[in-house]
């Protein structure tokens, strides 16, 4: 009888994927991906040297006070006692690094991610293209993006950047459409009866409508893109997930948890203050409603 092996022949799918990236990283591409590994460090370095501009206390006084004003005084009491707690813990420096990292992946990922969205609910054949490849980018394991960014950047924050864009964008995409999809066909139709263009439908009507389903969508990309900035420091991103991995490596469950405790804080001030905004994007739709 023939072995399974001789009825299938091998599909040699990783040597096709090898040969992509040889040509990726050969000369004729080098000189590109040398000028974005030099704009992403510049981009990152940028949020971080903002972020550790003033003393520690001044921005946990800053941080506090934007909650406050952004999600009311609970998140703001929250992000001024947690931040307090990060600085105890003398994870000032790493916790920056991190947020860094998470708001400059944040920024590109809804700048590429909410465009693509609209072009999906604006296209019925880019829709049924992007369905399957955010099925695909969304239910691969976390640690396989770490392998082309690894190969393509080396190590450091450029490829935790790449990867984690690349990992958060999905959700901005999904939503965005999802939430222009849900506005009821007779508002649009009331507002191409009044002589309003496509274009002024979707900034005028769908747009802010969907404001709060893409709102849902930007605090999943927030939530996806710290948790992936915490996996991203086995590359050599550092910040608080090399705290976390330096307690793994050295059986430290102290500083693991350390380095967990300052990520949660983090994560629960950043998810409070997006979805206290969109659900005020809500209340002054709902108010103007009412007035109309």
């Amino acid at each position: 009888m023939l072995a399974q092996s001789e009825l299938i022949p091998r599909i040699p799918l990783g040597e096709a994927v090898e040969r992509f990236f040889d040509f990726l990283t050969g000369e004729a591409l080098s000189g590109f991906f040398n000028f974005l590994e030099g704009a992403i460090s510049t981009f990152v370095a940028g949020f971080e040297s903002v972020l550790t501009a003033l003393p520690s206390l001044v921005m946990i006084a800053l941080f506090a006070a934007v909650a406050w004003y952004l999600a009311g005084w609970g998140v703001g009491l929250f992000t001024a006692l947690g931040f307090l707690l990060i600085l105890s813990m003398e994870m000032w420096d790493p916790a920056m690094l991190t947020l860094a990292l998470v708001l400059a992946s944040v920024i590109v990922a809804i700048i590429v991610g909410v465009p693509l969205g609209i072009l999906a609910a604006q296209s019925r054949t880019f829709e049924a293209i992007a369905r399957p490849v955010l099925d695909f980018m969304q239910t691969m394991p976390p640690f396989v993006y770490l392998i082309p960014g690894v190969f393509l950047f080396g190590l450091g924050v450029v490829p935790a950047l790449v990867v984690t864009v690349i990992f958060a964008t999905p959700p901005a995409i999904r939503l965005t459409l999802l939430g222009i999809q849900q506005v009821s066909k007779e508002t649009v139709e009331a507002a191409h009866a009044f002589g309003a263009t496509r274009w002024q439908t979707l900034i005028k009507v769908e747009l802010p409508q969907a404001l709060l389903t893409i709102m849902a969508g930007v605090n999943q990309v927030i939530m996806l893109a710290l948790s992936m900035v915490v996996i991203a420091a086995l590359i050599g991103a550092g910040g608080l997930g090399g705290i976390v991995v330096q307690g793994l490596s050295r059986l430290d469950i102290g500083l693991g948890a350390e380095g967990g405790v300052a990520i949660v804080i983090i994560a629960i001030v950043l998810d409070r203050i997006t979805r206290n905004i969109g659900q005020g994007s809500r209340k002054k739709g709902g108010g103007a409603k009412a007035k109309a």
